[in-house]
């Protein structure tokens, strides 16, 4: 996933970030996105994780690697919870039976993803306090192996997401009813994350804007959410949507969800990222320049065309570094 931002992401992607075309040709942000914080929370056997002390080494080879080109180095932190135990969309994304090697699933509520999913295990009060901890015990892991930038995944239908959604959480405690108790796992999962993570490195926060069904979480709550996560010290709310429910109606077109992120930027003020078929330099630097979000993130159009920031610079006449192998192609 690409992202290019006006200012200072692949199972499991990468994204890349570049500065907006106002300062084409600065420091690279790439991302490591849906890293797992327990071997439960993986969405794929496939998947990476940072549960424990052994993945720092290999992680701190990578970091090194993204540094060492003048880029930065940042993680996407991930539950999947009731998502998990699938397997990866090459091979056919399908739910593994506990029979077939697959594991126990958990969420807010039991209420499965799909009706032939296994019913995911309603967490109880000590299993929210593990998911916490591992959050906290991930981040902290994420500071030793490297990484400058980390990214809380609230998005997409996964853990945290499946707390805030009134059609997945039907809890009847703390944890569940009002808005109020539905945040509450995601903001305690970062007051615990900021406690280890460094105040000078920054702390994103990816949410689903709306679920696409009625009755469901939707974009005033997102902006309210937003309002909070900004006072209580977050720097971006990364801002996509749908994934809670497997009827959602998405509406789907070029740029579908940056009106998400321009309403949470201009009724909060916290700093947005913008994702959702943004496939072209121009469009993305409109989107910057109107100030309609300060991050564009771009996922599929860089798997379809990985030279996108040289193609988009070339585009917008912006005049970046080329990799000193490629230099003899760049045009004059």
């Amino acid at each position: 996933m690409c992202e290019y931002s006006s200012q200072d992401g692949f199972a499991n992607d990468w994204h890349l970030v570049h500065l907006g075309s106002r300062a084409v040709g600065g420091a690279a942000l790439v991302i490591q996105e849906a890293t797992a914080v327990s071997p439960e929370g993986r969405i794929s056997p496939d998947d990476m994780g940072l549960w424990k002390e052994e993945h720092i080494t290999k992680l701190q080879q990578i970091t090194s690697f993204i540094h060492g080109h003048g880029a930065i180095a940042g993680i996407q932190l991930a539950h999947a919870g009731r998502k998990a135990s699938v397997t990866s969309p090459w091979k056919g994304n399908k739910f593994i039976p506990l029979a077939d090697g697959g594991w126990q699933t958990q969420s807010s509520s039991a209420v499965p993803f799909k009706e032939t999913d296994e019913v995911p295990a309603e967490l109880t009060k000590e299993g929210i306090e593990k998911v916490i901890s591992n959050f906290i015990s991930a981040a902290a892991r994420a500071v030793k192996a490297g990484y400058k930038v980390l990214e809380i995944h609230a998005a997409h239908g996964y853990l945290i997401h499946q707390f805030l959604s009134p059609l997945v959480n039907r809890r009847t405690d703390v944890y569940g009813g009002s808005f109020e108790n539905r945040i509450k796992l995601l903001l305690q999962i970062i007051e615990g994350v900021q406690a280890v993570w460094p105040r000078e490195y920054p702390l994103f926060v990816r949410i689903s804007c709306t679920d696409w069904a009625e009755g469901g979480w939707n974009i005033d709550d997102a902006v309210k959410l937003s309002a909070i996560l900004k006072q209580k010290g977050v720097d971006l709310i990364d801002c996509s949507s749908g994934g809670a429910v497997h009827h959602q109606k998405i509406i789907i077109g070029p740029g579908y969800q940056v009106g998400f992120a321009e309403r949470i930027k201009k009724e909060t003020g916290i700093l947005t990222g913008a994702v959702g078929l943004i496939t072209e330099p121009q469009q993305a630097e409109d989107i910057l320049r109107n100030e309609q979000a300060d991050i564009i993130l771009l996922a599929r159009q860089m798997l379809r065309d990985p030279y996108f920031p040289l193609h988009a610079a070339l585009a917008l006449h912006e005049d970046i570094a080329w990799p000193v192998q490629y230099e003899r192609a760049k045009p004059k």
